[in-house]
């Protein structure tokens, strides 16, 4: 598999589902058919009774999509209702996510659409099961990682870390995104100014760019999208990458 990306970050809550969201609007604005996949989420909301993913929700209302429910059921295959870790939401539904499954959907998918852009669970070696973690489905999937970090301090060392589990695991490190989750701090303006330098230079890795603060999100808010594009440049290098 090579026509997507995986996007995964350094640690849970770092802004993976804005970044996948907001690189979708750009490749399908760009003319690629690129669909979100949420294969592993917890948290689940119920409806009707169903569980609905939100970050895959959130995805598929930021670029207008509704894809039709056998196709919706291929992005998002395990569901799971506890906010809590996969393996943990897997042993308490008495059913863990299977990769093998997982990378049947996206293979459905790619079938289907010129590309998808796989959002992670957590980070890049939270478990899966009782043996199986978040990288061994990332090397089974084979797409070039999109690594979405904090902007301030501390992020040149998880991001440092995280490039170099990713390399040692055979993958491809496709960039780097930086996300302003919180406010920030005038105070240290120039710490979050250099990491973004820092850590292109140390891990030798091209940097996408950095997600501004945009507290209340809306996934339709159009402005606030075209902060996004203006704060990620690097959005078109994967558009041509994908063109390849």
């Amino acid at each position: 598999m090579s026509r997507g990306f995986f996007i995964t970050g350094t640690d849970t809550g770092v802004g993976k589902t804005v970044v996948t969201a907001g690189l979708l609007r750009g490749l399908r604005h760009g003319g690629v058919n690129a669909v979100p996949v949420k294969p592993i989420q917890t948290g689940c909301v119920r409806q009707d009774n169903a569980l609905l993913a939100p970050d895959l929700e959130f995805a598929l209302r930021a670029a207008n999509l509704t894809p039709e429910p056998g196709e919706r059921a291929l992005m998002a295959p395990y569901c799971y209702e506890p906010a809590c870790s996969p393996h943990l939401a897997g042993r308490m539904a008495e059913q863990y996510p299977d990769c093998e499954r997982i990378a049947s959907c996206i293979g459905q998918l790619m079938q289907r659409r010129d590309a998808v852009l796989v959002e992670g669970a957590g980070g890049i070696m939270v478990p899966l099961d009782e043996s199986v973690t978040m990288l061994d489905l990332m090397q089974i999937l084979g797409l070039p990682v999109v690594l979405v970090a904090r902007a301030g301090l501390g992020t040149i060392n998880h991001s440092l870390l995280s490039i170099q589990v990713l390399r040692s695991a055979g993958l491809d490190v496709a960039g780097v995104v930086f996300n302003e989750e919180q406010a920030p701090d005038s105070d240290d303006d120039f710490i979050r100014s250099d990491n973004p330098a820092a850590v292109a230079r140390f891990g030798e890795v091209e940097v996408l760019g950095t997600v501004p603060h945009l507290p209340g999100l809306d996934d339709s808010d159009a402005t606030a999208w075209q902060e996004f594009e203006r704060g990620v440049p690097g959005l078109p290098r994967l558009l041509e990458r994908l063109r390849q």
